[in-house]
């Protein structure tokens, strides 16, 4: 399991000043877990995240490796606001099965089970997080999220992690012209080989560059994809390649 850090954000302001800056709704914490992301002002992904009622605190839930940066960012603009930004202390607990008393349902997809934060850390946890995410089309920071990427390529529409009715936020011009106004030509798709596929590996379509493979779980992977390429004749590193659009 990647590691995660829960920073804890108090203030009287701390829905206020998120909901400016991140991509989805921070009023839907009153029904659990927010799954969003915060942008560049060109509407590029710097983290995606989880929100989480907490009190009278907002739990934010992060890869480990994007957290002093994310801290420091949110810091930036916070100029006036009544607010404070602090590691918590708490550790991330993730399962699948019957969800514990305190915990909360995964918002990107009910197949990810829940998610609860504790004082002491997972004993263990022998899931196969990345074939789950293989097969339900999962974006993860570092792999398939990176500082070139644009979050409705890499379908959080339909993992709930945007919402466009919602006003204005950093980057919010951009994603929606992206919505309403262009068709998406590249983005994440699922491809499954006869053989193992390798992380990286170039994909094309009757020998034009049409792609990457990302996450691999065996012969199937997260690849990001031209669609206008990958009907037919698709392969990477000479083994044939079957595609499915993450709908």
């Amino acid at each position: 399991m990647m590691s995660r850090e829960i920073l804890m954000i108090t203030g009287e302001d701390r829905e206020h000043f998120l909901q400016g800056l991140v991509t989805n709704d921070v009023m839907q914490l009153k029904d659990g877990l927010v799954y969003t992301a915060m942008l560049t002002p060109q509407g590029k992904y710097i983290a995606d995240f989880f929100l989480v009622p907490h009190g009278e605190a907002i739990l934010l839930d992060v890869d480990a490796s994007l957290a002093a940066m994310l801290s420091q960012r949110l810091t930036m603009y916070k100029l006036r606001s009544k607010v404070k930004i602090e590691p918590s202390g708490l550790h991330l607990h993730r399962g699948l099965g019957k969800r514990p008393e305190g915990a909360f349902s995964d918002p990107r997809h009910a197949a990810l089970g829940w998610r609860d934060y504790r004082d002491e850390p997972q004993a263990e946890d022998t899931t196969d997080w990345i074939s789950l995410r293989i097969v339900h089309g999962i974006p993860e920071t570092g792999a398939e999220l990176t500082s070139d990427t644009f979050i409705l390529e890499m379908g959080f529409e339909r993992l709930h992690g945007v919402d466009f009715k919602k006003g204005c936020y950093v980057g919010q011009e951009v994603t929606a012209r992206m919505k309403h106004k262009t068709e998406l030509r590249k983005g994440l798709a699922r491809v499954v080989a006869d053989g193992p596929l390798r992380e990286g590996a170039q994909i094309t379509a009757d020998g034009k560059a049409a792609g990457t493979v990302l996450s691999v779980a065996g012969n199937a992977a997260l690849a990001y994809l031209r669609f206008d390429r990958a009907e037919a004749g698709l392969e990477a590193e000479g083994q044939a390649l079957r595609f499915e659009r993450l709908d």
